[in-house]
């Protein structure tokens, strides 16, 4: 089935329709769910809810842009949502560290060990990070969907960057400890 198709059945709320738009998207958004996530059962629940808002709003959709994209957004909204209401961001104004890219020069480590280290951060430098690395927001999007200041936006980024670069920097160090 064309996704016109499915778009303008699920808009009818033909209840196949949305099992196969479930199917055909819901691992991509799964993993979604678990970078903004702090658990896997957490992922679990923000993807359904995230589905939930999208059979329910899918008539707002206007066929303008790519419809992926548009659910993209409302999966991310979904999970920024658990966050917003909480104070989990050190409000910084202008003072943040310099932005540091961080160097991986071990081929070796596999995409699941950089999403569990990610997963392990803090939830206001995983949150930032995921939106800006990965996901491309700028810092001006991120402080409107986090009600958080540009500033505060820039220092938890680099501190998600500085903090995964000492966790991958251990991970080396005990890999050549144990001769491996």
């Amino acid at each position: 089935m064309s996704i016109e198709n499915l778009i303008l059945k699920c808009k009818q709320q033909d209840k196949k329709a949305q099992e196969i738009l479930y199917r055909r998207y819901s691992p991509k958004f799964f993993v979604l769910c678990l970078k903004y996530s702090s658990s896997y059962e957490q992922a679990k629940d923000s993807l359904q809810d995230g589905f939930i808002k999208i059979f329910q709003n899918i008539s707002k959709y206007t066929e303008k842009g790519s419809f992926e994209g548009w659910m993209t957004r409302v999966i991310i909204n979904n999970a920024l949502r658990e966050y917003q209401n909480k104070t989990v961001f050190t409000k910084i104004e202008d003072d943040y560290f310099e932005e540091a890219e961080i160097e991986i020069e071990d081929e070796e480590l596999s995409f699941d060990f950089l999403m569990n280290l990610i997963q392990k951060l803090p939830d206001q430098y995983r949150l930032v990070f995921n939106l800006y690395a990965m996901d491309g927001y700028s810092h001006k999007e991120i402080s409107k969907l986090l009600n958080i200041s540009i500033g505060t936006s820039k220092s938890n980024l680099a501190r998600a960057r500085k903090k995964l670069q000492e966790n991958i920097e251990s991970y080396k160090l005990d890999k050549m400890k144990l001769g491996l």
